[in-house]
């Protein structure tokens, strides 16, 4: 197993530590933290997402730091297993899976709550969508069913769930792989407008989304269409933003947040109690601070001193970026809403887990950028 061993790897691992891209991910975990007390502040118990919020976090960080030190070329090698086992989760959960809120999505561990698999997919998927690319030059069109199935059955079985936000984030990590993985910039034109037309498809018939999915795009289209059902959701968030002003109600004083106008503020919509309670200023200070982690992650890519570490880093950072964009986008009526967590900021385990383990990598590609060759001391 290739582990950076004590020694000179050591020290160079951490001279080479990238600090912005960690600190910045930790401070977001903290600002998390305190938002999701607020938006509990009022509940049955007001402590217990907070609570479990924090020891998600206490994991988090030594998780980042531990995968920071495994070189990611193992990954490269392991990537056939992860693969295999993330289907079999995925296969597991249509069958024996947990289901809340119309969803069938978890797999339930008892006290110590619940897992979703297709949180922990989106890194695998990255990991395993660069293995592919790496082993064939993809200098015909035609090889470009490799990828595509490879992506294909575990989109599937994630949008059966049903989880159609995860399932664009899966096509937001094949397409930024696809873009760079790609030596024809023609042949990603291809599957592109393979997308747009697959994209077509689902809007306009009931093959692919489900009726309450095809209801929030059409309200995203036309905001007042179903203001008290399908467009709630949208409007009260949009309320909670523009209550924030630029300085903000104060912390525990938005009316939004306290009165819960704005349904799972605690989770896909933890950026409107940050914009109502904060402000502009406030939320301008997030969107930095998530700024430094994109740039470190971009920073990882043009360090990597291998195409598989190049492709895997640039799925990470399409992966972290997507979900900015959709999350904070929803909430401002910019974007569809979607069940898509802001990274390190929405309530649960899976997701800040993954992103932590994924933050991991990018550090340990970072760590390797003045090999000369990789192995090599």
């Amino acid at each position: 197993m290739a582990v950076l061993t004590l020694g000179t790897d050591v020290r160079r691992h951490v001279r080479n530590f990238n600090w912005m891209l960690a600190i910045a991910t930790v401070l977001i975990s903290v600002i998390g933290i305190v938002c999701i007390q607020s938006a509990d502040l009022h509940g049955s118990d007001p402590t217990a997402e907070m609570r479990k919020q924090i020891l998600y976090v206490v994991l988090g960080v030594p998780l980042m730091i531990g995968f920071s030190f495994v070189d990611y070329r193992n990954f490269q090698r392991w990537a056939p297993a992860l693969y295999v086992i993330n289907l079999l989760l995925l296969l597991y959960i249509l069958r024996g899976g947990h289901s809340a809120l119309g969803a069938q999505r978890w797999i339930s561990l008892g006290p110590l709550g619940t897992f979703q698999p297709s949180e922990p997919a989106k890194l695998i998927l990255a990991i395993s969508i660069a293995w592919v690319l790496c082993r064939s030059t993809y200098d015909r069109v035609q090889d470009l069913w490799k990828p595509l199935v490879a992506v294909a059955i575990p989109a599937l079985l994630i949008l059966k769930q049903p989880d159609l936000g995860t399932s664009l984030v899966v096509l937001a990590i094949l397409s930024a792989q696809l873009f760079f993985g790609l030596p024809k910039l023609g042949d990603f034109a291809i599957y592109a407008m393979g997308v747009l037309t697959a994209g077509a498809l689902a809007v306009g018939t009931n093959v692919i989304l489900k009726p309450f999915q095809r209801a929030r795009l059409f309200v995203f289209l036309n905001p007042k269409a179903d203001p008290e059902g399908a467009g709630y959701n949208l409007n009260q968030s949009k309320i909670a933003v523009g209550n924030g002003g630029w300085f903000g109600r104060g912390l525990h004083h938005g009316t939004q947040t306290q009165l819960n106008f704005v349904p799972e503020h605690s989770r896909d919509f933890i950026f409107t109690v940050l914009a109502e309670e904060f402000g502009f200023i406030g939320a301008g200070v997030l969107i930095v601070l998530y700024g430094l982690v994109l740039v470190g992650g971009v920073q990882a890519m043009i360090a990597a001193r291998d195409r598989f570490g190049f492709l895997l880093a640039s799925g990470i950072v399409a992966m972290l970026f997507f979900h900015l964009l959709v999350n904070i986008g929803m909430t401002v009526g910019i974007m569809p809403i979607t069940g898509i967590p802001l990274p390190f900021m929405s309530y649960g385990g899976s997701a800040i887990l993954t992103n932590f383990a994924a933050v991991g990598v990018l550090l340990n590609i970072y760590s390797q950028k003045d090999r000369d060759v990789l192995g090599n001391a």
